[in-house]
């Protein structure tokens, strides 16, 4: 029974032997040169939340740092300022985010108070204003 048992050991070490690790895992790496700016077109975090960019990138995940070859560098909230404002007919605004199944869920941002920039929307931050024509009822 002994001997039946210490077979029955040995067959199973040796099947599964190849699953055994013999190299030990790679240190964490952090690129050493991480631009200091957050992106091509904005310099500093735009949230206390945000984690600044040389805080932010370390680790295997962010091997390939070269901003020129990311997809897109740069900082979606300064493109998002030079998009204009839409001006509304209405009190309410609908946004989607345009581009179909590429956008967001459809909400509808208020207009109701007056705003020099426009209400943005809380998705994609285009932003709406009620025209000047428009007559509060």
């Amino acid at each position: 029974m002994i001997r039946t048992l210490r077979s029955s050991l040995q067959f199973t070490q040796k099947r599964f032997a190849h699953n055994v690790v013999s190299r030990t895992p790679a240190a964490p790496h952090t690129p050493p040169n991480v631009s200091t700016t957050q992106a091509p077109n904005r310099a500093t975090t735009w949230t206390t939340t945000q984690a600044a960019r040389t805080d932010a990138m370390v680790g295997p995940r962010f091997e390939q740092t070269a901003e020129a070859f990311q997809p897109r560098p740069l900082a979606a909230i300064e493109l998002i300022k030079e998009q204009p404002i839409r001006i509304v007919e209405g009190r309410v605004a609908a946004c989607d985010g345009g581009g179909g199944a590429l956008g967001h869920p459809l909400i509808y941002v208020n207009l109701d108070k007056p705003s020099e920039n426009g209400h943005g929307c809380i998705y994609c931050g285009l932003r709406f204003k009620q025209s000047e024509d428009h007559h509060h009822h």
